[in-house]
């Protein structure tokens, strides 16, 4: 691609190590599939974030922001573009703020706060990817979701604009953000926690730990809740599983070769050995159409999607 020996060959040499050309998917998702990315470029700082992405949008190459691709489904095609991933995981507390770069894993963010001796998140033990994935998709579970523990972000926008941001310029909502929508890239970010009982914190999440283990696949690939839950049956109610509509209308029971319905979670896809993007999908689209067919309910889907 002429656009992307051109990108290239504008980077100064400090850049050079941090990318790489015709990087298999399968490598950077938790689903383990996906063919080739033209190039894969390692964010580490605010310059190097400014630098690629103004270069991919001056050889008007297309530019994806990928944390540790826990909830994509890649094609097996690859990806005919520039895949940026952040890797800036420092951490610190001050007070009750903790401050994070986007790449640190979520999970390990909940460690790190715990032994700072700030509780708050632990709800959120066990849910794989990074801070930055984990604010854009606004993740949660138990009723509880990160946005409500932000003070601010250091966001790269599209046109090239720095800044630093409250939690309204997210839009928080279920499992969607205003910034996912544009593509911003986040590169770290500032958390209000409280001082507390730290161990009972920490007995907190070996529990939330536990239920996990027992819920979802924990040595099988795959990338996590597939269908959003549905709204609440009424005001002030609870999200309605979409698992339990998937366990009735029978998607326990399918498989598309070794892309299979987990045994324990009807709302989750595993990747038994060797599946295929296009099998994973195509079993997708038939949970989706049995829970229509049956409830008359048009799942939503949680998974991106990334050059399918």
């Amino acid at each position: 691609m002429p656009a992307l020996d051109a990108l290239i060959s504008a980077l100064p040499g400090e850049f050079r190590d941090a990318i790489r050309r015709g990087t298999p998917l399968d490598g950077l998702t938790t689903l383990r599939v996906g063919g080739p990315a033209d190039l894969v470029c390692s964010i580490r700082t605010p310059e190097a974030a400014l630098r690629f992405q103004a270069l991919a949008a001056e050889a008007l190459v297309p530019a994806y922001v990928l944390g540790a691709g826990s909830n994509v489904l890649a094609a097996d095609t690859g990806y005919r573009g520039v895949i940026l991933r952040v890797e800036t995981a420092e951490f610190s507390a001050a007070g009750d703020v903790v401050t994070a770069g986007a790449g640190l894993g979520f999970d390990d963010l909940i460690v790190r706060s715990l032994d700072a001796g700030l509780v708050g998140l632990e709800f959120a033990s066990g849910i794989p990817g990074t801070l930055g994935g984990a604010l854009v998709g606004n993740a949660g579970c138990y009723g509880h979701e990160i946005g409500e523990f932000l003070l601010d972000a250091v966001v790269l926008r599209p046109d090239g604009r720095l800044e630093t941001v409250g939690p309204e310029a997210f839009g928080f909502r279920y499992r969607e953000t205003d910034l996912r929508e544009t593509g911003a890239m986040v590169l770290g970010a500032r958390f209000k926690l409280r001082r507390g009982d730290v161990h009972e914190a920490g007995l907190l999440r070996q529990e939330k730990l536990a239920d996990r283990r027992r819920k979802h696949p924990v040595d099988v690939p795959s990338a996590g809740s597939w269908f959003r839950n549905l709204p609440p049956a009424g005001p002030g109610g609870r999200r309605r599983p979409a698992g339990e509509l998937l366990e009735r209308a029978g998607a326990k029971d399918m498989c598309e070769g070794p892309a299979r319905v987990f045994p324990l979670h009807a709302n989750i896809i595993i990747n038994a050995g060797g599946a295929t993007s296009a099998q994973i999908s195509r079993l997708a689209d038939r949970m989706q159409a049995a829970v229509r067919e049956r409830f008359a309910v048009d799942l939503q889907e949680e998974v991106r999607r990334l050059g399918t």
